[in-house]
């Protein structure tokens, strides 16, 4: 089999280190293995498959020095705006986990479950998506190829991990008694209706990614959707309530066996057992889970889903790290 060489970018932070988890758990065929960070965290170490690796610092030199075929980045949106393209002319293939090139038209947004294909069009980038959107359409994109999704409505409920290490240290630190740091709100005991800036419409950026987001990857601009996105003590798993309204009439029955036989899809769903998913489900898998399944009566043809998955995993690593499976089982490399 042949093997690549592979770097994280942002390899010191929360999800840069479980992207190096993820790359060693699937047994990804890495020659040589680089960890890149910013000044402030080079010469520390980070370990993959056992062996301790020196972490080098990101700039246009060192990127130039190593040779590297996948560049799988959770660095911020500058970051990946400035050195993103250096690793492409590099011919290096850029899987970045920031927004800062989700909805550039010329830069495929990819969950391998869902539109594998769009990968043909990438020149060397590749965004993915947002962690709450991500675990949404996995479960949503086969209910829209059977049914035709006319409208959704979001609510979601999101841990404090999605923050990175600053969120999950505000509700540790919480339970204490100490004052948020990176939070407007305490976060522990509470919820708070606020992910991302607020925009001129009154809507988050976190709200409007689902938005922009879910119609780019199913491939329908013509789907109607509103989103509220919520903080809530939780350290790991994202969960949502989502009401989806379709154009051709729904079964309950069907979108059960639809859902059961769903590529990446659990479906959890025995009320009556207490059988449903909660974010402890989802912890440390990679899966996405559903459960609540409900016909909504309101509309013609509606219906009620709660979806979670662990947003560090299937909502940036472990999707990355598909993205690089799929380029590579095209033979896109």
């Amino acid at each position: 089999m042949k093997s690549y060489n592979v770097a994280v970018v942002g390899a010191t932070g929360m999800v840069g280190r479980k992207m190096t988890q993820v790359l060693e758990e699937r047994r990804f065929p890495v020659n040589n293995f680089y960890a890149f960070a910013s000044a402030k965290s080079a010469g520390s170490e980070v370990t993959f498959c056992g062996k301790p690796y020196t972490v080098i610092e990101l700039n246009e030199r060192n990127i130039k020095k190593y040779p590297v075929d996948f560049a799988i980045f959770s660095a911020g949106g500058g970051t990946s705006k400035t050195f993103a393209p250096v690793f492409a002319r590099q011919n290096a293939i850029v899987i970045d986990n920031s927004s800062q090139w989700r909805m550039d038209p010329s830069v495929p947004l990819v969950v391998p479950e869902v539109n594998p294909d769009a990968l043909k069009n990438h020149k060397n980038i590749i965004a993915n998506p947002n962690c709450s959107t991500i675990q949404a359409v996995v479960a949503l994109a086969p209910l829209h190829k059977k049914y035709g999704i006319k409208r959704i409505v979001y609510s979601t409920y999101q841990s404090v991990s999605g923050a990175g290490v600053a969120g999950y240290d505000d509700l540790k630190n919480g339970a204490a008694g100490l004052a948020p740091k990176k939070f407007p709100k305490p976060i522990f005991g509470n919820c708070i209706p606020h992910i991302d800036v607020f925009l001129d419409n009154g809507y988050t950026k976190e709200e409007e990614k689902m938005v922009n987001e879910t119609r780019k990857i199913l491939g329908d601009d013509s789907i109607k959707i509103t989103a509220t996105a919520v903080r809530v003590p939780v350290y790991y798993g994202h969960s949502e309530s989502v009401n989806a309204e379709f154009f051709k009439p729904v079964t309950l029955s069907g979108v059960r066996e639809t859902l059961k036989n769903a590529e990446g899809v659990v479906l959890l769903d025995d009320p009556d057992a207490a059988v449903y998913p909660t974010a402890l489900d989802a912890e440390n898998r990679d899966e996405v889970f559903v459960g609540r399944v409900r016909v909504d009566g309101s509309v013609e043809s509606g219906v009620n889903l709660w979806i979670v998955a662990d947003n560090i995993r299937k909502g940036a690593a472990t999707n990355a790290v598909q993205i690089a499976e799929s380029v590579i089982k095209q033979n896109l490399r």
